[in-house]
């Protein structure tokens, strides 16, 4: 039960929230993936409806963080997954600090926990979205101020609401997957817009302004061997231009990524387990590598990205202690060093125009924010979602299954995942955050982002074992009891 007064007060409110009803019982397997690919069919639908009376001089306020937020600049998914994100982030540190006293691993609590977190989620769709309009970074047209008479105050006004229902729009489309599904709403739409960004950065024949070659790779090297000289390329300089504008260290590193996280994925320690009314029954508990799954990268970069949001605002504002930025991009101060690496262009000599001290100060900075974020916002997501060695011994117990050698209790097997899982989960937290940095100091095909490019493959090939395990319940329907059905 909840030890915190004011969460009771407000519990029948928050379960007066508007929600996606739970399917009664079990939902077929093609019934999920037909709820998963009309939820996808939907959110791609969504990124192409442009909001009305929005200017085309507007500003994409996280256009570095777009492939992670899974949202599309001037769409009604405006907002993408940030206020899922950071609502989360906020509820987890509340949670992690005490200030919330709620007793996840309970069914009431949990339930309680969710229903605060989509009320805290409501409350951060109004706070993203108002700065955005207010800070002039969604700008009215005056052609649709003039020709509908709403003027500019009435468009931005209407901005507003826009960007609010798509928010909310996300938020339940994540909620049907969830519920219905396959996955999860945040995980699908992540990957949904990396792919897309992998695919216009491979065969995308638009020029460039500022590089003034195609966006996508494959055209590139086209232009380039077309242009260029073996004897250029081969020089220094060209060498360094092949690298960066070649995309080669992009391709590169996409494909690396792709193979170490398909490796550390099947990388896990695995705890046998014995049926203790069944004789020959055996099982595993399989403790992953990257046991809390690589989703707290969201927190931590989506928590650089509010950093970011503030410091624009304050810079807007005049207070330039922040340090300045140009395009939304800092180039000195404060917001400089807490920005992250997003790509070879931030620090391959010659190209930077900070002195190499800045650029190392701001290598290290964001290796420390990922590599510790990264940890802490792991065991934070363990103890959250119901995967801490308290919850797994009770989830084991319930099962009817115990570790060989030892008794059936649940506090001896707590005792017994508490050697595992905190550490792997520390460890799988620093490796990923590390793994992370590296794939943005090389840069990704499609400039998705090393991050983003992570999180898609990491969630991919947990959709792919989810499929698996779906398929094999539906062969054999008392294993879904076991398997958290």
């Amino acid at each position: 039960m909840s030890e915190h007064p004011t969460i009771d007060r407000i519990e029948p409110f928050l379960q007066k929230l508007p929600a996606i009803s739970k399917p009664e019982g079990h939902v077929h397997f093609r019934r999920k993936l037909t709820w998963t690919i009309g939820v996808l069919i939907i959110y791609f639908v969504l990124t192409n409806v442009r909001i009305f009376g929005l200017s085309p001089a507007s500003v994409d306020l996280f256009s570095y963080y777009r492939a992670i937020m899974a949202g599309s600049q001037g769409s009604l998914v405006q907002l993408g997954i940030g206020p899922i994100v950071t609502a989360s982030i906020i509820l987890q540190l509340f949670k992690g600090a005490d200030i919330i006293k709620l007793d996840t691993s309970d069914p009431r609590d949990q339930a309680v926990y969710q229903q605060l977190q989509k009320f805290l989620i409501f409350i951060m769709i109004v706070v993203e979205a108002a700065p955005q309009v207010l800070g002039g970074f969604l700008l009215p047209d005056p052609a649709v101020a003039a020709s509908t008479g709403l003027g500019l105050h009435g468009v931005s006004l209407l901005i507003f609401i826009q960007v609010c229902i798509g928010g909310v729009l996300v938020l339940f489309l994540d909620e049907i997957v969830s519920k219905w599904g396959i996955g999860s709403g945040v995980g699908m739409f992540i990957v949904a817009g990396v792919a897309q960004g992998l695919v216009t950065g491979t065969i995308n024949w638009t020029i460039n302004p500022t590089t003034g070659l195609p966006v996508g790779w494959i055209p590139a090297f086209i232009q380039i061997f077309q242009t260029f000289t073996v004897q250029q390329l081969l020089s220094a300089q060209g060498l360094i231009f092949l690298l960066n504008q070649g995309q080669i260290l992009a391709i590169i590193c996409t494909v690396a990524i792709f193979a170490v996280v398909v490796y550390v994925e099947t990388t896990r320690i695995e705890i046998p387990l014995g049926h203790s009314s069944v004789r020959g029954a055996r099982g595993r508990f399989p403790i992953k590598l990257v046991y809390a799954s690589v989703l707290p990268l969201i927190l931590v970069r989506a928590l650089q990205a509010n950093i970011q949001m503030i410091g624009i605002l304050l810079y807007n504002a005049g207070f330039t202690w922040v340090g300045t930025f140009v395009n939304n991009t800092p180039t000195s101060g404060l917001m400089y060093y807490l920005a992250p690496i997003s790509g070879p262009s931030n620090w391959l000599p010659g190209i930077g125009q900070n002195p190499a001290w800045q650029i190392a100060l701001r290598s290290g900075i964001d290796i420390s924010f990922m590599v510790i974020g990264g940890m802490i916002f792991a065991l934070f997501w363990v103890e959250t979602t119901g995967m801490g060695p308290k919850a797994v011994s009770e989830q084991i117990q319930s099962s009817g299954m115990s570790i060989p050698g030892f008794r059936r209790d649940p506090k001896i097997i707590e005792r017994v995942m508490k050697r595992y899982i905190p550490k792997v989960t520390i460890i799988g937290g620093a490796f990923i955050g590390l793994l992370a940095v590296l794939a943005g100091f090389l840069g990704t095909i499609g400039n998705v982002g090393g991050t983003a490019l992570l999180l898609a493959v990491s969630i991919t090939y947990t959709l792919y074992e989810q499929l698996a395990n779906e398929e094999v319940m539906e062969m054999h329907p008392m294993l879904r009891g076991f398997l958290g059905e």
